[in-house]
């Protein structure tokens, strides 16, 4: 009997010995029986979804919801912790109270996704991330930037939008501090990060550190202010923000400066692979499961990783001789690399090549899509003060209102590491009808409750990803051998991540042990495979996310195809997929084998 039937029938024992209702009762066990299982599930998310928004402002700021953009979370503090702690573990014991078996289609799906997510979010609770709290490649430093300069979620359209965005400059300050406080604690218990990584780190904090306020990124919004603001207001929040910028944010990042290049950097690790923090075998077993949601072991997914290696190192061969290139695959990927006829000159050409294609791919995907969003969509050079560690492309969502569109980030920096052959597949993978499609049309969707229209399950998404990279020449794209061999070459670098995250975390692989691997490997340049390989160590796991959802989403595809035959409709298939959002991949196969039974 689970608790939702146990704690009424407990009322119903009580209620001679006390003479109480069941309804008293009831309501002492925090039960209300006026509601079915699925209308307290409803009531119980959406609560959940309010309270997490309250705690999290950034990311309520992020999917357009601009009540709390006045503020933001002090994550890494003792108290947001234990208020995190106590609301996960709050609401998995009341999602726990409701009986599944009572529950039926969309409510089912909200129930097991959210269940899910609660059980792994109070299970990660146990390993101190918050004692690392910056790193190169993600870090509340850098997303401080993005914030401060006018091009990311915070808007500043309105006086209110700039005062608000002072008033988060006052908590940024403070989480700076903690970060400090962290990491002395941090490297008291030997959970430090890379030194390598932290080298990388300097020069970011540097960048954020002048003499000329009106130099700083931050002062951006004010030599952009809206023309109808009123001469006072005008007045009153330039002196504010030249304030504001002297006297709290350059300081700020002064003081972590110093302290990571004159304390920290000493107690870094020469190490790279989680598995060498205190428990930090186990840590990585839970990334692996968080950030797959699967139940694989870093071991299989290792072996996965060097199949797949082989099998497209196979297809890559048949590329090279339909080229009729004469060498073998490492002199292919060597003439792909220093071959001036593969890159451009500049990097905004490399920026409107992709925006020369958005038109073309959106009319392509009519063919398999009966599906597409209505947020707006761009294309953007990825900011300086973070091309040099950053991706060769990401995607940041728009809102559903359409007041600001999701952007496909492309980074131009060492534009001679940036080859014409990876562009089609890097677009369809961050774009269309990859993460833009994906993310949006989950945004958009009616009738689910809010936790399911914004959240995430990286294997999901970034599956969908190198999914919607798989579609190229279903959709007409890769006409062009050298895109195909792009396309094969974005693969491949995939399943080389499964190979070598499981190799830093669970094999005792070194830094240079990945770079050897990639470059053996694959054709790439110096530039990506170091700002790859320290990705990996500054965020375990989340690498192996991609291809372990591939896989998964192609295997579901192919089940459907063997057994529906010529009742197999690849549109609606992959209107299935996306029209119910992101969901953790054990539910996506029950939710596909319940398709394919409906359909015979």
């Amino acid at each position: 009997m689970n608790r939702y039937l146990a704690a009424i029938a407990a009322a119903l024992l009580l209620l001679s010995a006390c003479g109480k209702t069941p309804e008293d009762e009831a309501a002492i066990a925090g039960i209300d029986t006026a509601m079915q299982p699925a209308e307290e599930l409803k009531a119980l998310v959406e609560e959940y979804f309010d309270r997490i928004l309250e705690l999290n402002p950034l990311f309520a700021t992020q999917i357009g919801d601009d009540r709390f953009n006045d503020r933001l979370a002090n994550s890494v503090s003792p108290e947001h912790r234990r208020k995190a702690q106590a609301l996960d573990r709050e609401f998995l014991e009341r999602i726990l109270a409701i009986d599944p078996e009572a529950l039926a289609g969309q409510d089912r799906l909200t129930y097991d996704t959210f269940r899910w997510s609660r059980e792994m979010d109070v299970a990660g609770y146990q390993f101190p991330d918050h004692l690392q709290p910056i790193n190169q490649f993600y870090s509340i430093t850098t997303t401080f930037v993005q914030l401060g300069s006018g091009t990311s979620v915070h808007p500043f359209k309105t006086v209110k939008d700039y005062d608000d965005f002072l008033s988060r400059i006052d908590d940024f300050t403070v989480i700076v501090d903690q970060s400090i406080e962290n990491m002395r604690i941090g490297a008291e218990q030997g959970v430090v990060q890379p030194k390598i990584l932290m080298e990388k780190v300097l020069p970011q904090l540097e960048s954020q550190i002048t003499d000329d306020v009106e130099s700083s990124t931050f002062y951006t919004p004010v030599r952009e202010m809206p023309a109808d603001f009123s001469a006072e207001d005008r007045d009153r929040l330039t002196a504010a923000y030249r304030s504001a910028i002297a006297n709290k944010v350059i300081p700020a990042y002064q003081r972590l400066h110093n302290f990571v290049g004159d304390d920290y950097m000493s107690a870094t690790r020469e190490s790279v692979g989680i598995s060498e923090l205190p428990s930090g075998e186990a840590w990585y077993a839970h990334l692996v499961q968080l950030r797959t949601t699967t139940e694989m072991t870093p071991a299989e997914i290792h072996q996965i990783g060097l199949d797949e290696v082989a099998r497209i190192h196979d297809e890559m061969r048949k590329v090279r001789d339909e080229v009729g290139f004469d060498g073998d695959l490492q002199d292919f990927f060597e003439y792909l690399n220093t071959d001036d006829r593969f890159y451009f000159d500049k990097p905004e050409e490399l920026i409107q090549g992709y925006r020369d294609m958005t038109e073309r791919v959106k009319e392509l995907t009519k063919k398999l899509f009966d599906v597409s969003p209505n947020t707006g969509f761009e294309v953007r050079a990825v900011e300086p003060f973070r091309e040099r560690s950053a991706s060769g492309g990401s995607y940041r969502r728009g809102t559903p209102d359409g007041s600001r569109p999701g952007v496909f980030f492309a980074n131009t920096y060492d534009i001679k590491a940036r080859p014409k052959w990876a562009m089609e597949s890097l677009f369809l993978h961050e774009a269309i009808p990859g993460h833009y499609f994906q993310i949006e049309i989950q945004q958009e969707l009616e009738g689910v409750p809010r936790f399911r229209r914004f959240g995430s399950y990286t294997a999901f998404s970034e599956g969908w990803g190198l999914y919607a990279e798989s579609l190229g020449k279903e959709l007409g794209m890769y006409t062009d051998p050298y895109q195909y061999f792009g396309a094969l070459n974005a693969e491949l670098w995939r399943a080389i991540r499964l190979v070598v995250d499981t190799g830093l975390h669970s094999k005792g692989w070194s830094r240079q042990d990945v770079l050897d691997y990639m470059y053996a490997n694959s054709a790439v340049k110096e530039a990506r495979a170091v700002s790859e390989a320290e990705r990996y160590m500054a965020i375990p796991g989340q690498a192996l996310a991609y291809k372990i959802g591939q896989l998964k989403i192609r295997e579901l595809r192919t089940r459907a195809e063997q057994k529906l035959g010529d009742r197999f409709d690849v549109v609606s298939f992959h209107t299935l997929v996306l029209s119910e959002g992101a969901m953790p991949l054990t539910l996506l196969e029950q939710r596909v084998d319940r398709w394919i039974a409906s359909q015979t």
